[in-house]
């Protein structure tokens, strides 16, 4: 049986379009979607902020922006220009990947340096991308302190490439911040049962692209208490 949503579960949804082959209908459909549930954002490559940007003015939801999407591995540099211009182009909002060879190499400081720059240099609010499922205990750690330190709003478990959000990395990482940042579970969430695990764990956004279907079950109780 599906444990009951007791919050509210528009204003926690990022409505990600992360597909390489979206096109501007496809924008255009999930920034509706967005609109009509009232999701915190839509979540969408740099090329599609601008659009986004222009369907969502006036309204509540707003444009989160991926950047160094989603290997973190590129320049310094690059990364921070990508963040600038989908700044310029109406983002409220970034997800930024960590470069996770350097934070498995033992160079946090380069990690820190990195985003820290980005979250000076933008102003807005950074989330930051760890990868979890793919990081030994000792380097989420790593990158809880680092990532902390250098002032993101939130700590995101994964891409949603690399396998999915887990509880128990959700939990994790609301431990090793003791609550002081807000954390993002990614990938793989397409059920009320899962959305219910994570929220209770310790999630305060989640990253999906069915966050219109969540909104579906959401609506037909008769349905859940049969499951």
């Amino acid at each position: 049986m599906t444990p009951e949503i007791d919050f509210e579960l528009p204003p926690l949804i990022d409505h990600a379009l992360l597909d390489p082959l979206a096109t501007t209908e496809d924008v255009k459909r999930v920034c509706e979607e967005a609109d009509r549930y009232h999701f915190a954002t839509v979540c969408v490559y740099p090329v599609h902020v601008q659009q986004a940007a222009e369907l969502l003015h006036g309204k509540k939801t707003q444009v989160c922006a991926v950047v160094g999407f989603p290997s973190g591995a590129s320049v310094s540099a690059v990364k921070l220009q990508e963040a600038q211009l989908a700044a310029e182009a109406g983002a409220t909002e970034l997800d930024v990947v960590i470069n996770l060879g350097w934070l498995r190499s033992g160079r946090g400081d380069a990690v820190h340096r990195e985003l820290a720059e980005i979250c000076e240099e933008t102003g807005l609010l950074v989330k930051a991308i760890l990868e979890m499922g793919r990081l030994t205990p000792p380097e989420k750690q790593l990158a809880a302190e680092v990532c902390l330190d250098a002032g993101v709003a939130f700590l995101k478990t994964g891409t949603g490439w690399a396998g999915g959000a887990t509880v128990a990395d959700v939990e994790l990482l609301h431990t090793l911040t003791r609550g002081q940042v807000g954390i993002k579970a990614a990938g793989g969430i397409h059920t009320l049962a899962q959305v219910a695990a994570l929220v209770h764990g310790g999630a305060t956004r989640l990253g999906t692209s069915r966050g219109v279907a969540l909104m579906q079950e959401l609506k037909q109780p008769t349905a859940r208490s049969q499951n």
